[in-house]
């Protein structure tokens, strides 16, 4: 119910407000940290947010695991961090594995960081990458989303 009303909420109640919420339910969270609306927290007791940091509008921390975002962070719009995952060659049974986000990194907007990724200090993060593995200190990281032909879609047919 707190979630609902005061964290994911999508009118412009106060992100401060959001904040404290938050901290209620076991969230450390700096000083100067901006979480705007509609985000959403599964587990604030597993989040760590340092100072001065920003995270945008639709962004989804599901943090079955231990999630440290340093300070001076910008995770841009709907933005995805998941740090659990499944064995899928066997049992189905639940994984879990943190994410560090080092101080000064950008991830921009509809990325997703996956568990057990660590991104290095003052990395960015090309808007819709998939992180799964670690990012090096200073690093640009993207991938390759341009649209290209691989095939027809019907067969043509012989007239």
């Amino acid at each position: 119910m707190a979630e609902l009303l005061f964290v994911t909420n999508p009118w412009q109640i106060s992100s401060r407000l959001r904040v404290t919420v938050l901290r209620l339910f076991g969230a450390q969270i700096g000083p100067g940290v901006i979480f705007r609306p509609r985000t959403r927290v599964r587990f604030p007791w597993k989040l760590v947010v340092g100072a001065d940091t920003w995270i945008g509008e639709g962004v989804w921390i599901h943090n079955q695991d231990q999630v440290v975002i340093e300070h001076d962070v910008v995770i841009s719009q709907e933005s995805f961090l998941t740090t659990g995952s499944h064995r899928h060659r066997s049992d189905m049974g639940l994984v879990t594995r943190p994410i560090l986000i080092e101080a000064g990194t950008w991830v921009t907007s509809r990325c997703m960081i996956l568990g057990g990724v660590t991104i290095g200090r003052s990395s960015l993060i090309e808007p819709m990458t998939v992180v799964q593995q670690n990012v090096p200190c200073n690093t640009v990281l993207g991938s390759d989303r341009s649209a290209y032909v691989t095939r027809p879609r019907f067969r043509q047919q012989q007239a």
